[in-house]
């Protein structure tokens, strides 16, 4: 069991920067992808970044591509995401989730992991 705790949302003005993080409880953290996802009222939860266990491999969604980067901290059991150039229609609540995959291309989905944190809320003001 794996319990993961997000950090780091707020209000900030567009054009401003974020970074979220993740600590996780185990130091077998190391040995999981690590997602980012968020999810806004009404909507399924959509995927943002992943990262494989050494940190050489990462993925993102087209709309952040090029703004946001995802990084991990084996020895501190920590993820985060460092989130630039945000816009309003970033806002969500944002969560990570530790799972295991051969590939960052097989983990762009929900269903592909099996611990969650509680989500923090993220909201960039035009």
């Amino acid at each position: 069991q794996v319990q993961l705790v997000e950090s780091g949302g707020g209000l900030v003005q567009a054009g401003g920067s974020l970074r979220l993080s993740c600590a996780a409880s185990r130091r077998t953290f190391r040995s999981y992808v690590l997602g980012w996802f968020r999810q806004t009222p009404g909507k399924e939860r959509d995927f943002v970044a992943a990262i494989n266990w050494s940190g050489g491999s990462t993925g993102y969604a087209d709309s952040v591509k090029g703004r946001f980067t995802i990084s991990r901290d084996n020895a501190k059991s920590t993820g985060y995401l460092q989130m630039n150039s945000l816009k309003p229609e970033d806002t969500a609540v944002y969560y990570c989730a530790a799972g295991f995959g051969f590939t960052i291309e097989t983990m762009r989905t929900p269903e592909g992991y099996n611990y969650w944190g509680q989500g923090t809320q993220v909201t960039v003001s035009s």
